[in-house]
């Protein structure tokens, strides 16, 4: 977050006598002044990175054999973010901490290793304990001490339900493929295992806040239409935002989602509505992790480790448990709850209809690996899908790529329309549809080569697009799953044409720990 990647930037960083090192996660935002008065008072710095200042810092406070009492008075001196690992060449103990960054340690065969998130460990550790925020931990390879306020405090063990084999590519080039073929396999699983609250069907909800980042947020976006189809309004907004926020109105519940259930603006933002006293239900992956702490109710997606930095199968589980938890509200609307149910579990056999139908995808993708630039469009319960289409091409391939209401291109981008900028046009059969062919047509007019997802049935349409990506037909509500899945798909093997790292793209990291 601090200047550029370099060797003098990288962790671990030392204080000028090099008796101390540290590795930090997170932001110092006053280490700007700390730097000032610890030059001021001899001390050296060698690199660009706030981080920097955490060794000094220990150092300044530092008497042999009190490591930890020296991490504690220098955390106290720190504002921001931060999960820091400290070693000293005097002392046997290493000595971990954090406010508002994760910090895990995973507990394996006479070892205890520290790491920010759970696959980390997975080869190594069956039990993890999650410090909380303002805790210190004392450790050696076989004893865990834990201080919360200079008091020592039992660590509770958390089991790890997933193992490493769950984090090996089993046959695949990347990751990022096995994880959208894991997809069936994951809906089956998310929806077996969703048991919906006993106040669900008793509780009115008079005004729904949804709050995520990123492809979480693309989910809140879909989930919307199935909440207001049932009558229940929703408010979604980017967690990054809500700190900004001079007021917020009455809120009946807030359902927030965060895959790793560390990303540190969803954290922000869920301390604002614990203030203000509102009910947070947890959408996320990972048992344990500080939001499921911090909700009043977690329900888990069942997507297993998810590697690839680009989310996928966790997207789609996140969908899932959003229609399971809006139908749990249905009330009278019970027929077309159960109608709704009897659909969405033939989910896994229409997304396994889209990856046995790869090779169309594949081609499709080798044209649009030639272009720089390109733009997604959709309408209705499938715009929120071109939003996420457009980021999972930008992310994995590098590609510009902007998602849009197709009604709004015409206001401003139709400048850009011309025959080096394909456009991705989500072609549902629902009442969108006629819309859609006329934003299509309105495009080819200006020779931008179009790329259409459109139903296995839809005959109208070959004439007017460059490609058809076929997808199966499904309940209007539901068109979001094969379609999402089929964007998947196109942005993975656009990047795989390009020779792209498609796992491990440039300046992005799995769980953004950093606000």
């Amino acid at each position: 977050t601090h200047g550029g990647p370099s060797a003098s930037n990288a962790h671990p960083h030392l204080d000028c006598r090099v008796r101390i090192a540290v590795v930090h996660n997170g932001i110092i935002t006053n280490y700007q002044s700390l730097r000032r008065q610890l030059t001021n008072e001899g001390h050296l710095f060698l690199s660009d990175t706030d981080t920097e200042v955490i060794p000094h810092l220990i150092e300044k406070h530092y008497q042999p054999g009190k490591l930890a009492e020296a991490v504690e008075k220098a955390a106290a001196d720190l504002q921001g973010s931060y999960a820091i690992a400290v070693i000293s060449e005097d002392e046997p103990e290493l000595i971990v901490a954090r406010l508002d960054s994760p910090l895990i340690v995973g507990i394996g065969d006479r070892e205890n290793i520290v790491a920010s998130d759970v696959p980390a460990v997975l080869d190594y550790a069956s039990k993890v304990v999650y410090l909380e925020n303002g805790e210190i931990g004392v450790l050696t390879g076989d004893v865990i001490k834990i201080r919360r306020n200079g008091i020592q405090v039992e660590p509770r063990e958390h089991l790890v339900c997933w193992t490493s084999e769950d984090v090996q590519r089993t046959g695949y080039e990347h990751f990022m493929l096995k994880e959208i073929h894991e997809q069936p396999r994951v809906i089956r699983d998310t929806l077996r295992s969703y048991t919906p609250e006993d106040r669900g069907s008793a509780k009115t909800i008079d005004n729904l806040f949804i709050m995520a980042c990123g492809t979480s947020y693309h989910a809140g976006l879909v989930g919307k239409y199935l909440f207001e189809e049932l009558g229940i309004p929703v408010r979604v907004e980017i967690a990054s935002e809500i700190s900004h926020f001079p007021r917020m109105p009455g809120i009946t519940e807030a359902i927030v989602i965060t895959q790793s259930g560390e990303t540190a603006d969803v954290l922000l933002a869920m301390k604002r509505l614990k203030e203000l006293m509102v009910p947070t239900v947890v959408v996320t992956n990972v048992p344990g992790s500080t939001a499921s702490r911090m909700g009043e109710y977690t329900i888990y997606t069942r997507a297993g480790p998810e590697v690839s930095v680009a989310a996928t199968k966790t997207f789609v589980a996140q969908l899932i448990v959003l229609y399971q938890h809006a139908l749990s509200y249905a009330g009278g609307r019970r027929e077309f709850a159960q109608r709704m149910g009897v659909e969405m579990r033939q989910l896994p056999n229409t997304v396994q209809m889209v990856l046995d139908n790869e090779t169309p995808i594949i081609e499709c993708a080798r044209f649009l690996s030639r272009y720089d630039n390109a733009f997604f469009i959709g309408r209705g319960i499938n715009l929120p899908v071109a939003l996420e289409g457009a980021l999972k091409l930008k992310e994995i391939s590098y590609i510009h790529a902007e998602g849009y209401a197709a009604g709004e291109l015409k206001h401003g981008s139709f400048a850009l329309l011309h025959e080096d900028i394909p456009v991705v046009a989500i072609a549902a059969p629902d009442h969108t549809y006629e819309s859609m062919l006329t934003s299509i047509k309105e495009i080819k007019a200006r020779n931008a080569p179009v790329i259409a997802l459109a139903d296995c049935a839809d005959s109208e349409i070959e004439d007017l697009v460059d490609f058809v990506l076929r997808v199966p037909h499904e309940d209007d509500l539901l068109s979001p799953f094969a379609n999402v899945v089929t964007l998947q798909l196109l942005a993975y093997h656009t990047a795989r044409y390009r020779g792209c790292p498609i796992d491990f793209p440039r300046n992005l990291a799995k769980s953004v720990t950093v606000s």
